[in-house]
């Protein structure tokens, strides 16, 4: 695999990080690739959108600001808790429902809070907990048993592997991912080329409610404080979804789509790696030249730089 970052500390590079990136063109033709885009991965949670889409199919009926949350990653900020709980009451469920592991928030501002508070993990607080809020409310409208709602032969779970395998492709493996949903594998470019479908998909359809309420409110899939959030400003009108173990995809206003996979699953290296790819894509945003400092007793003594 190709060295994608590199971590330099005092004029040496102390650490490298491997991956692959692919930009594919509003048609899903590869334009640019660095490492290996056709190697099988776990999406993780940049699976999500597709994950919404198909409860969209099935009749899912949030408004725009709601469903951000059915394909979020969220950091567990109020007023992400506060939408998830609306989503459960909106179908007279409430947070007893959800099967997401007990969890401290993914931000870790709001996790310090909850210690502070003298509280701990909940359900809620799992930055899944908005895409499983959804998946109750979809079973709750289509009369689906709300209790078994993650058991991959659930007609919710039958649905959402037929579409993520019309728009992504037929998964290599299945697994199981962190929040305890089926978890479905697919080639990076495979990703792109999907990412780019929903972003030119028809008006009205799933695909395209669900992208306008992606780029509508990015503070909703992530979080005020986080990288998905600075790059989803930085280029306006993008679809912006990161998963763990270092996955990212970026469907662009002008329909291309990036995919990126950091071999390590180096959350530090992820959007160095995104920075440098949009650059090279020819955007242009202050954000997108940042490098993250390496630090030596208090100030900055190298970077964390692309290799690319």
């Amino acid at each position: 695999m190709d060295v994608v970052v590199e971590v330099v500390r005092s004029g040496l590079v102390e650490s490298e990080h491997r991956g692959s990136a692919v930009l594919v063109d509003p048609g899903g033709r590869p334009l640019w690739t660095i490492g290996d885009p056709s190697r099988v991965i776990f999406p993780r949670s940049a699976n999500k959108p597709f994950q919404a889409v198909g409860m969209v199919r099935a009749g899912l009926p949030l408004e725009s600001r709601l469903l951000a949350l059915a394909a979020a990653s969220h950091s567990a900020e109020p007023v992400h808790l506060a939408g998830v709980r609306e989503i459960l009451a909106g179908v007279g469920l409430d947070e007893s429902a959800l099967q997401t592991p007990a969890s401290y928030p993914l931000d870790p501002h709001e996790h310090a809070a909850v210690i502070r508070a003298g509280e701990g993990r909940a359900p809620i607080r799992m930055d899944c907990s908005g895409k499983h809020a959804a998946m109750l409310a979809t079973c709750v409208h289509r009369g689906w048993d709300v209790t078994s709602y993650l058991r991959a032969d659930h007609p919710l779970q039958v649905q959402v592997r037929e579409t993520f395998a019309e728009l992504v492709g037929e998964p290599v493996v299945t697994g199981v991912d962190g929040c305890g949903a089926p978890l479905f594998s697919a080639r990076l470019t495979d990703l792109a080329r999907a990412v780019a479908r929903l972003t030119s998909a028809a008006a009205g359809s799933a695909e395209r409610r669900v992208v306008e309420a992606m780029v509508a409110h990015p503070e909703l899939v992530s979080g005020t404080r986080r990288d998905d959030l600075a790059l989803a400003r930085a280029v306006p009108g993008s679809l912006v979804k990161s998963g763990a173990e270092g996955v990212l995809v970026v469907g662009l206003p002008d329909g291309r789509a990036l995919g990126v996979k950091v071999d390590d699953g180096s959350e530090r290296a992820l959007f160095v790696v995104a920075r440098r790819a949009l650059e090279l894509a020819g955007l242009d945003d202050p954000w997108l030249h940042e490098r993250p400092a390496v630090l030596g007793g208090g100030e900055r003594v190298g970077e964390i730089r692309p290799a690319f």
